[in-house]
């Protein structure tokens, strides 16, 4: 090897050496800037911030609730549900019993169980002093449970016509209760002989025992509701409709029928998340755009002795942008760390009764889409402005 061929290389090292030092020096004052003006950058921050946090919140539910619907109708339970059409929550509003039998014989119904619902809170007897008023027990004869989705327990199932109860395991939590415990309910207690989870936030908050003891302690022989299992690879729509066709009396619920109900809340949800994103995106932008003209403002003479020294246009550009992105990315995170803590705070304190919020990339992707967005937006006009000014008029400036 030469001597100039030595001399290049040691040269070419030392220019990236240089390079490498002013990229990091670079660097190092785009992140430093956005903070000279403590109080208004921390201003910006937290405008931008409160937006992403309700984006975070709001996709951590509307997940949440969307996680437990597809457990709900993925249990394996019945498919129809059968409730009568005159007076249904009133005493007009029930079935006999018999009519369990005659829904066995329609085309394609494979099994059909009464169930009846009782509320301690609709009752003569709610004056009692029972830890858990309000509490609605659902009666089922303890062979068809898997109807209502619950086919492991924790314990043992309760005997028919006995004063025993299974509940689910947030019902259990919240009103800490276990195995062995007694649950009073219309003045009766009730010993609590099992735990059982499904996975869905409305079932593992149930309470359930024998119909023939609900019915009993309730006056009545008949049921609120009939629950309807379909032949495999059947039309529940169908089945449903050849139901209310024979008895005009009745109304039906397919599991379909209610799932697209729960999602039309879940879409309204996600449009509140939309609506909240575009405002996060105005709001957070304006003020991102006030921060950055200020600060261009104030640092005009600053930007012009730096363009004297040789700094080009896209350079000065690339600063003022970058400082925007550092204060937006900023923001961001501590939005998104805000969102989380204020949804686990929510759900515990105000006891949300089994609801679980669920963590998905999709919740987070757009709350920093939005982040960057907010960015490029609020950095784009100033950064050019700043870009633009003459060197000697912004020397001049005062």
């Amino acid at each position: 090897m030469t001597r100039l061929m030595k001399t290049t290389i040691r040269l070419n090292s030392a220019k990236a050496v240089y390079n490498g030092g002013i990229i990091i020096k670079f660097i190092t004052l785009i992140l430093k800037n956005p903070f000279r003006n403590k109080t208004r950058s921390a201003l910006s921050i937290i405008g931008i911030a409160i937006g992403i946090a309700t984006i975070v919140a709001l996709g951590l539910i509307t997940a949440g609730m969307e996680d437990s619907v597809q457990t709900t109708f993925n249990e394996g339970g019945a498919e129809i549900t059968v409730t009568n059409a005159t007076n249904v929550g009133g005493s007009s509003g029930l079935l006999d019993a018999s009519f369990i039998d005659d829904l066995k014989n329609i085309t394609n119904v494979s099994d059909a169980v009464g169930q009846l619902s009782v509320s301690e809170s609709n009752q003569s007897l709610m004056q009692s002093r029972s830890p858990v008023l309000g509490t609605t027990v659902y009666g089922i004869n303890a062979s068809k449970l898997n109807l209502v989705g619950i086919s492991k327990v924790n314990g043992t199932i309760y005997e028919e016509n006995a004063y025993e109860v299974i509940i689910g395991t947030r019902y259990a939590d919240l009103n800490n209760l276990s195995v062995g415990d007694n649950l009073t309910f219309l003045g009766y207690d009730f010993k609590v002989v099992g735990i059982f989870e499904t996975g869905s936030m409305m079932k593992d908050n149930g309470v359930y025992t024998s119909l023939s003891k609900l019915q009993n302690i309730s006056d009545t022989d008949k049921v609120s509701s009939i629950l309807v299992k379909t032949s495999e690879g059947v039309n529940d729509t169908i089945v449903s409709q050849n139901i209310k066709d024979k008895y005009e009396n009745v109304s039906t619920l397919t599991s379909e029928e209610m799932s697209s109900m729960l999602d039309d809340v879940i879409g309204i949800l996600d449009a509140a998340s939309l609506a909240i994103s575009g405002l996060a995106i105005l709001v957070g932008g304006i003020g991102v755009i006030n921060t950055m003209v200020m600060t261009v403002y104030e640092r005009t003479k600053e930007i012009g002795v730096l363009k004297s020294i040789g700094w080009k246009s896209g350079k000065i550009l690339k600063m003022i942008l970058g400082e925007t992105l550092v204060i937006t990315t900023l923001s961001g995170i501590i939005g998104a760390l805000f969102g989380i803590l204020i949804s686990e705070v929510g759900v515990r304190i105000i006891g949300t009764e089994g609801f679980s919020l669920v963590y998905t990339p999709k919740t987070f992707i757009l709350a920093f889409g939005i982040t960057l967005i907010v960015g490029i937006i609020g950095g784009l006009y100033p950064a050019y402005k700043a870009s633009k000014l003459a060197p000697t008029e912004a020397l001049r400036y005062e």
